[in-house]
């Protein structure tokens, strides 16, 4: 016990440059601190000793010009004067991490804030580090459980693989989050909530994640009313806690609420310090900042993190600056749509709208077979609903539309669950092939068979008798004519490598 406790000031004291550089701060304006010094990189932490103020406040360089030094604070700036002591501590923001940080509540420095007692830790993470190479990733071959039916079922999700949940606000982001949270089969859950309502902190653990969830989580919350820069190193440090689990063999679960609110984060420091508002006020640093955060995540050659990253879309528009940069970067999208929302449609995912760009690697034939049926059946659906509502089609005009009309309820109610309703993948499978009849065999419902995966093309073995009413019952040359042509479907699909 001795020896670890001088081995950890020995430590800290190796880590601690002995000569300090000093500044003296020269102006400040909104957001923006600058001083003459100290000499620092850019991304150092500086500490500004504000005698009137809050005493100590960290800050970090954002910028150089000549002798000038450009500071944003992590804290509020009450107090600070022209002439108070600006000194260069000499390292980057760095998060200390260990298995310990399980079950925890985590500010934007790493540092808890639920009372629990101390995390420290020797191994430290850089909050800002570069993804893994390339080449060394891992192809991602396996898939994982959200629990979550719709995207179980219709949009599977490879385990490192990386998806965008896009909706306005109200629609159900972190409802959707907190069920994949507690359902998933991943072994660790970290939860960044940048830029939300301070009240939704408490809601999401107590309400969303449960005790369950919790102890299997690590939660980074920095809310709404935190510096811009502390919400921007909140989700760097969510992510580099990602990394350390990664690291250790393990697949993480990167459930990340808001992508918007860190690019607003960074509108705001890249305004402050200079840069030219370039699409909607979002300076060129935001786009490339973007997809150094995300490449952080994914599979690497030790585990995976599979990321999930809400997106807060302006006025609903897909197409607005935030959305449509995060859409290209990522492996995939899933759209909520608000009129599911008004209607009590939960979770509100408009499938027809949404798609996972590595389901079919991860998926077996049988089960894109299935996928593609009821993604089919829905599509007819929807292009024929009006005249159905309005009563202006006739039964019998068109098998296709009679065909989708006989499953419409049966695929809602496989769509519409609860969220306190967890589902198995098995469970969502077997309900998908009663549903379209066909046939899927058990292999494909392991999340975790690497074998699961056969040959592009192969052979549907069987068919299951539809389980239908009399009344409902299509001729059996209409039956056979639908199945063929999603069969037709799935064979002129592109590679998974172009999606």
């Amino acid at each position: 016990m001795e020896i670890s406790i001088c081995k950890k000031y020995l430590d800290s004291t190796e880590r601690t440059d002995t000569i300090k550089c000093i500044g003296r701060v020269s102006k400040v304006q909104g957001l923006l601190i600058e001083s003459r010094g100290p000499q620092a990189i850019i991304g150092e932490i500086c500490r500004i000793v504000a005698p009137k103020g809050r005493g100590q406040i960290r800050a970090e360089v954002v910028g150089l010009r000549n002798e000038i030094v450009q500071l944003m604070a992590y804290e509020e700036t009450d107090g600070i004067e022209v002439g108070d002591r600006v000194v260069a501590l000499g390292s980057r923001l760095e998060v200390p991490v260990s298995e310990k940080l399980m079950g925890r509540v985590l500010d934007a420095f790493g540092n808890p804030i639920d009372d629990k007692g101390d995390i420290s830790s020797d191994c430290l993470y850089p909050a800002l580090a570069s993804p893994p190479d390339p080449l060394k990733r891992k192809r991602i071959t396996r898939r994982i459980s959200t629990g979550v039916r719709a995207i179980d079922g219709l949009l599977a999700v490879g385990k490192g693989q990386r998806l965008g949940i896009f909706s306005g606000s109200g629609v159900g982001k972190s409802s959707l989050l907190g069920m994949i949270a507690r359902n998933t089969t991943a072994d660790v859950n970290v939860v960044a909530l940048i830029g939300e309502r301070g009240r939704e902190a408490p809601d999401f653990i107590e309400k969303d994640l449960g005790p369950e969830g919790l102890a299997r989580s690590v939660l980074v919350v920095t809310p709404s009313n935190s510096p811009p820069l502390a919400r921007l190193r909140g989700a760097y440090v969510a992510t580099a806690i990602a990394e350390y689990f990664r690291d250790q063999g393990k697949d993480v679960m990167l459930l990340f609420d808001s992508v918007t609110r860190f690019a607003r984060a960074m509108r705001e420091i890249g305004l402050a310090s200079g840069e030219p508002p370039a699409q909607r006020g979002f300076p060129p640093s935001m786009f490339d900042s973007m997809p150094k955060l995300l490449e952080r995540s994914g599979t690497s050659d030790k585990g995976s993190i599979t990321g999930f990253y809400t997106v807060l879309v302006d006025g609903d528009d897909m197409d607005e600056p935030v959305a449509d940069t995060v859409r290209g970067i990522l492996d995939g999208h899933i759209v909520l749509s608000r009129d599911l929302a008004q209607s009590y449609h939960y979770p509100a995912i408009d499938v027809l709208q949404s798609i996972s760009r590595l389901a079919p690697s991860v998926s077996g034939p049988a089960s894109k077979m299935a996928a593609g049926e009821i993604r089919r059946t829905m599509a007819v659906y929807a292009r024929a609903e009006d005249l159905i509502n309005v009563g202006a089609y006739h039964q019998g005009s068109n098998p296709e539309i009679d065909y989708a009309i006989t499953k419409h309820n049966q695929i809602e109610n496989f769509l519409i669950q609860d969220i306190d309703e967890p589902s198995t993948l098995e469970e969502t499978l077997s309900l998908m092939s009663e549903i379209t009849g066909v046939d899927i065999p058990e292999e494909e419902m392991a999340d975790n068979n690497e074998k699961l995966l056969t040959a592009a093309g192969g052979v549907i073995k069987k068919i299951k008798p539809q389980k239908t009413t009399a009344a409902e019952q299509l001729p059996a040359a209409d039956s056979v004519m639908a199945l063929n042509s999603v069969a037709s479907l799935f064979s002129s699909l592109p590679a998974a490598s172009a999606l």
